[in-house]
Order: C-alpha cells, then sequence, then structure tokens
C-alpha cells in the first residue's frame, strides 16, 4: 500500500489483479484507492480528482455517522451487540469462561473488567465473536457458495482492521469479527459480496450484477450497513 494525494485529497494506493480502479472510503475514513497493476500512477491521480467531488460528500457522510458512535464501557447494564440485538452485560464472579451469554444477557468475568485495562475486556468479546463466528459465517458461506456459483478454498473469522471482509485471489474468506454484531440479513450480504468477488475482484457493474442474482435486494442490506456500521465496535 503506498500513500499519494491529488487535488489535495490524500489516498492509499492498492494495486491487484483487477480489471478496473476503485475507489472507497473505510471505516475510518481513509481514502483507498485499488487500481490495476498497469495503470499509471498519474492516470489514477486524474481518476481521483474526476471523483473528487463524490469523495469530499462521502467523507463529509462518513463524518456525520460517526458523530453517533457508540462507546461502550464494560460495566452493569451496558448494552453489546451480537446478531443484530443488543443484550445488557452483567458482571459475575466465579465464571470459567471469559464472556458467555445465558438468559438474555452477556455474562462477563468481573476481573476482567475491572482489571484496570479495558482491552483485557475487549479481547473477552473479540474472542468471542470469532468463536462464534467460525461457526455460523462458516455455515452461510457453506449455503450461498453453490448460489454464487463459487468454491471458496477457506473461510476464517479475524480482525481485518477498517475492512468488513476480505477475498484473496486464490480464494481464501476472510471476515472481521464485528460482523457478528449485524443482523444475520447483513451477515448474509457481507458474505455474498465477498463470495462473488470470486468471480470479479472489483466493483464493477459485472460485480454488482453477480451479487444481484443471489440478493436482489442487496441495496437495502448494503446501504443499512454503511448507515448503522459505525455502531459497531467496543
Amino acid at each position: 500500500m503506498k500513500s499519494a494525494s491529488a487535488s489535495g485529497i490524500e489516498y492509499s494506493l492498492i494495486r491487484s489483479r483487477r480489471k478496473t480502479a476503485d475507489i472507497v472510503i473505510e471505516r475510518d475514513g481513509q481514502v483507498v484507492v485499488r487500481a490495476p497493476e498497469a495503470v499509471p500512477a498519474d492516470e489514477i491521480a486524474d481518476i481521483v480528482d474526476a471523483k473528487q467531488f463524490w469523495i469530499y460528500r462521502s467523507l463529509a457522510e462518513w463524518r456525520d455517522l460517526n458523530a453517533t458512535r457508540v462507546l461502550r464501557e464494560f460495566r452493569d447494564g451496558e448494552g453489546f451487540l451480537y446478531l443484530g440485538r443488543a443484550y445488557r452485560l452483567r458482571l459475575v464472579s466465579g465464571q470459567e469462561q471469559p464472556l458467555s451469554l445465558r438468559d438474555g444477557r452477556f455474562l462477563l468475568r468481573r476481573e476482567l473488567a475491572e482489571s484496570g485495562d479495558p482491552e483485557v475486556a475487549k479481547a473477552a468479546f473479540r474472542n468471542y465473536y470469532i468463536e462464534r463466528g467460525r461457526e455460523r459465517i462458516g455455515k452461510r458461506v457453506a449455503y450461498f457458495a453453490p448460489k454464487a456459483g463459487v468454491s471458496p478454498i477457506s473461510t476464517d473469522v479475524r480482525e481485518l482492521g477498517n475492512r468488513w471482509a476480505s477475498c484473496s485471489p486464490d480464494g481464501r474468506l476472510a471476515f472481521h469479527w464485528k460482523c457478528l454484531m449485524a443482523p444475520l440479513s447483513i451477515i448474509d450480504y457481507i458474505v455474498v459480496h465477498e463470495l462473488c468477488h470470486l468471480h470479479h475482484p472489483d466493483h464493477s457493474d459485472a460485480f454488482w450484477n453477480e451479487v444481484d442474482k443471489v440478493l436482489p435486494e442487496y441495496r437495502q442490506r448494503k446501504e443499512w450497513l454503511r448507515v448503522r456500521g459505525a455502531s459497531f465496535d467496543l
């Protein structure tokens, strides 16, 4: 990944085997341009310049959406998302697992919340989402892969920074653990999105046509994720 700028816009450039250039605003507000290997840098700068109105508008929308980001605290009664539903947190003593979900509540070992380091409690949630996600998302990939006409090599759930998911050129899928905070319908959209990248690594019309074949209502789910995705955090 290289840094560059055009028309006063700072962006990161990622080159890959894709056929067309694509500009995205990542979840941290970073502008990322993904482009084919053969496209010259000055041509990419021209593409960014031509899209500057869209980029500035998208960045303004990103700032508005992130202004409502929820900062959660690891204390009794705080709400944490799982599969689209908010569950209240209860700190407990004597529980073997760091975190469990029982009787409509997240139960977190008290010493993790009171350790003085919030990263300890965050790790318990991340590990919970990763463990559950590998099974649940794996099943959704297995369900949708034949419908998309593809055969991914592997599926994993892990930390992916500012990306909801990724698809490697050899067919390895990875999903951010934060996907487990979304409703199942949104998880399905993310799964189908990545599966269709096995047909087209870019976001061309041909790619979206593949998504539409599997999920004709994908636009509503895509917009839901764009608007509410900022709340999927710890």
